[in-house]
């Protein structure tokens, strides 16, 4: 048992490291940004926090809709894989054209996804004002969003491109642009808030238009970067007009689902930052520093989760059922042991930790701040295990019913919870955090039971076939 578990984590280790690295160093964008604003005020971190969240759930929901590229292109490769080593040249030949046509159909979702989600993200801007927000808060986030909306069209044309390296299990050279782009957007932002080198100072404006720059060049160079790989190039197709409407309804079918699921979450944590900021703007500053190290842990999650969902994707495809139930232990076996070291670090030394984010003076953000580590020590070993049933059950093309557990789990418990707990049990801010922490409690479970289900379900299939 043991060598097998050990066997496995190397297996999932080599797609899991570098999308794990790749998170990390994509998060480092948002904690830059953070702690920039942090050094601006509270009243600056305040807004700059509820933009990005803003900012993040239209993001998130549009790479929820060109997530499906990978999976679809990791079963595709597989069955040519399979289909060149056993001799038969025409069909690999097929499925090498059909993951051309996913990349294209892949951007075509990313573009209109994109258009979307800024008109949205303007609206909302606008909407601020009747949602019980500081006023002073509010302005600062409109103008920041105005700043962050043009970077959300090439950050989805970037993940098009990524799903495509990582389904095509290539994605080392996410992990060196991500890096770099985090020295860019260190440097744009010190340039555009302090206004050097002639630029005007543009403060917490600034670190929006760093971040949307950033976004721009990110793309560009995975694009170059995959233009050079000698095996991605050949089915990097960007001729968005040749696109396969098929094509673009079956992503649109799995995509439609998984947008929603992520939506649901960030929706979630969107609607406990404006319950947050009800209790002013140091219970908002802190919950935006907890929020912004969750964040960063839950990266861990997101690179284990899209590893094993790829996993699932091509094991099935190759018609390996055992393996792909072997996964889910594996996946959540390695989750669990980094969510004990980071809670450990978060019980000990909270106030280091919190550091980057409020400092000594921060008063009483940095109190509240403090008390919520403690409920995110356990926290996150419930959001990361229900981020990896999401992605063991997108590998099976099961994308439906994440979006209904999520609904149940996030919306029918958790939110319910954190209201009845921070408002009538009046623990404020720290009732909140309770409350998510009951809400993905209850998901986590739904979802990696529904994944054991599900494939039980596909076993006994291929079983009944096999044997008739």
């Amino acid at each position: 048992m043991l060598t097998t578990l050990l066997r496995d984590s190397r297996a999932l280790a080599t797609l899991a490291v570098p999308l794990v690295l790749t998170q990390l160093a994509q998060v480092a964008l948002t904690t830059t940004d953070t702690v920039m604003m942090g050094l601006l005020g509270t009243q600056e971190l305040a807004a700059g926090g509820l933009a990005i969240v803003i900012f993040n759930q239209l993001r998130t929901m549009g790479v929820g809709l060109v997530t499906a590229v990978g999976n679809q292109i990791a079963a595709a490769a597989a069955r040519a894989e399979k289909d060149a080593q056993e001799g038969a040249q025409e069909k690999g030949d097929s499925a090498n054209e059909e993951v051309r046509r996913i990349v294209r159909a892949g951007l075509a979702v990313a573009t209109l996804a994109g258009v979307a989600g800024i008109i949205l993200m303007i609206l909302i801007g606008q909407a601020l004002s009747l949602l019980g927000q500081d006023a002073g808060v509010v302005d600062r986030t409109q103008t920041m969003l105005m700043a962050l909306a043009p970077g959300l069209l090439p950050c989805l044309w970037f993940q098009a491109i990524r799903q495509f390296t990582v389904g095509m299990r290539r994605p080392q050279a996410l992990l060196q642009i991500t890096i770099a782009s985090v020295a860019v957007n260190a440097g744009l932002n010190w340039i555009l808030i302090h206004g050097t080198f002639g630029i005007p100072r543009l403060g917490l404006t600034g670190i929006g238009v760093a971040t949307s720059t950033v976004y721009l060049l990110s793309f560009i160079a995975l694009y170059l970067s995959a233009k050079k790989d000698s095996e991605l190039a050949p089915l990097l197709s960007l001729n968005i007009a040749k696109t396969d409407p098929a094509t673009v309804k079956r992503l649109i079918a799995l995509g439609v689902p998984i947008a929603a699921t992520y939506g649901s979450e960030a929706g979630f944590f969107s609607v406990t930052a404006l319950m947050a900021g009800s209790f002013g703007p140091d219970a908002l500053a802190a919950h935006t520093a907890v929020n912004q190290l969750v964040y960063i842990v839950f990266q861990v999650a997101v690179g284990l989760s899209h590893a094993a969902s790829i996993n699932v994707s091509r094991e099935l495809a190759l018609g390996r059922t055992d393996d792909a139930r072997r996964i889910k232990n594996t996946a959540l076996a390695c989750a669990a042991a980094v969510m004990a070291l980071v809670g450990i670090l978060y019980l000990t030394i909270p106030r280091l930790v919190l550091a980057p984010f409020l400092d000594s003076g921060s008063g009483q953000a940095l109190t509240i701040a403090t008390h919520l580590l403690v409920v995110t020590a356990f926290l996150q070993f419930f959001d990361c295990a229900q981020n990896i049933g999401v992605g063991l059950l997108r590998g099976l093309d099961d994308t439906k019913s994440g979006f209904r557990i999520t609904l149940i789990g996030y919306w029918a418990i958790g939110l319910p919870a954190a209201w009845l707990l921070a408002y009538p049990l009046a623990l404020d801010t720290l009732g909140i955090w309770l409350g998510l922490l009951t809400g993905l409690a209850a998901t986590a479970v739904l979802l990696l039971r529904r994944y054991s289900a599900s494939l039980g379900l596909r076993t006994a299939g291929h079983t009944v076939a096999a044997s008739a």
